[in-house]
């Protein structure tokens, strides 16, 4: 799995922070006063990623693998985009198998057919509602094995599958190896508005911190081409040089972060995806006109060296870098304050789902629920045991 930076931990701290300036007031009680841990945790989901394999993929998509008109290809229902990417081995007993292509179940359901099984070279037809539940029940909630099994008694009590043999069935798929993200975020705010509804401050505060981080990747136009870094256009470095060093060089002195209150989200799916999609509509602009610049600026004067942490580092001169800025006219700068306006609008979303709770109600904050590793997922217990 490769390693795709995010905005950098400036750039992901200031994003969150001024987020929290979107809120109404009533939000503001539990927020404002946990700015600095709010800021200071944006960065935790880019830490564990080396805690565990299943961290990367939520951070980006590569949309250019579905081709120009993804949803042609690309289902946006999370469940949807699982079962047609994936493979179903019907255990028939011993040694013997059967393997099911989720593509052509998924080809089924989207025909409104029966969906047909072919087990042991016989037909099986069941329902598709009966086997949406199933799969919904049995098969989504092993997402973070790389293969995992479904017991013959749970296959039976879902599915009318007669006198057909069944010893479990294996499952694997290949879909997140591109990315997961747009996915995530709508877990994500599921997660966060049960959490307002369940009172629980602490984890509330850990939960819109990570949200945060992610939301602001999917900003990011390299968080969804499989050409992340340059690496495919010999221009490597491109990643660390468009989110990292342009916010740390110009954003506090020239960036305008008043965006305007927090909105409500209608379509929390819909909006996750057109977030990813706009960004996507920007790569061939962030590549092509580095690109250019790097063809007519002199080699001596697009890199220059500086100490950091006691080292010294090689980074892109920052009147390099200032061109840069000025050719992509004020893109960094835009997509960071489409970043905090959208931060805030979920966290707000969240609230108001949730019923616009009263903070004032809810128990005080302990610290310690603070500190959980959030995984917003609806299997997070799950999820948790299987870290390593």
């Amino acid at each position: 799995m490769s390693f795709r930076g995010s905005w950098g931990f400036y750039a992901h701290r200031l994003i969150n922070k001024m987020a929290i300036f979107t809120l109404p007031p009533e939000m503001m009680v539990l927020f404002k006063p946990h700015l600095i841990f709010i800021s200071e945790h944006a960065v935790d989901p880019d830490k564990r990623r080396y805690a565990t394999r299943y961290e990367a993929v939520r951070h980006y998509i590569d949309l250019d693998v579905w081709g120009d008109s993804p949803f042609d290809t690309l289902p946006k229902q999370w469940n949807m985009a699982v079962l047609k990417f994936c493979t179903l081995k019907w255990k028939l007993g011993g040694d013997r198998s059967t393997v099911l292509s989720g593509f052509e179940i998924w080809e089924d359901l989207m025909e409104g057919d029966p969906v047909r099984l072919q087990i042991d070279s016989v037909d099986v037809f069941v329902d598709g509602q009966h086997f949406m539940d199933f799969f919904n029940a049995c098969i989504l909630p092993g997402y973070y094995d790389d293969m995992w099994q479904v017991v013959e008694d749970s296959v039976r009590h879902y599915l009318d599958v007669g006198a057909a043999p069944c010893d479990g069935v294996l499952v694997k798929e290949s879909l997140s190896e591109h990315g997961i993200l747009p996915y995530h975020l709508v877990s994500m705010q599921r997660k966060l508005t049960r959490l307002f509804l369940d009172g629980k401050k602490g984890q509330i505060l850990r939960c819109a911190s990570d949200m945060g981080h992610y939301i602001g990747d999917a900003h990011v136009p390299l968080h969804t081409t499989q050409n992340y870094n340059g690496q495919l256009t010999n221009q490597l470095g491109i990643h660390a040089f468009w989110e990292s060093r342009i916010p740390e060089l110009f954003a506090e002195a020239q960036y305008d972060f008043l965006v305007g209150k927090a909105e409500y989200i209608e379509d929390p799916e819909s909006f996750y995806w057109n977030m990813v999609l706009e960004s996507h509509a920007l790569v061939d602009s962030v590549l092509l006109i580095e690109k250019r610049l790097s063809g007519t600026v002199p080699e001596d004067q697009q890199y220059c060296f500086e100490e950091r942490l006691m080292s010294v580092t090689r980074l892109p001169c920052e009147e390099y870098a200032r061109t840069y800025q000025d050719e992509m006219a004020g893109m960094v700068e835009d997509r960071m304050q489409a970043s905090i306006h959208a931060i805030g609008s979920a966290w707000y979303t969240a609230w108001v789902d949730a019923g616009q709770p009263d903070f004032d109600k809810y128990p005080s904050v302990d610290d310690t629920t603070m500190e959980w590793e959030s995984m917003p997922t609806d299997t997070l217990d799950l999820a948790k045991r299987r870290l390593h």
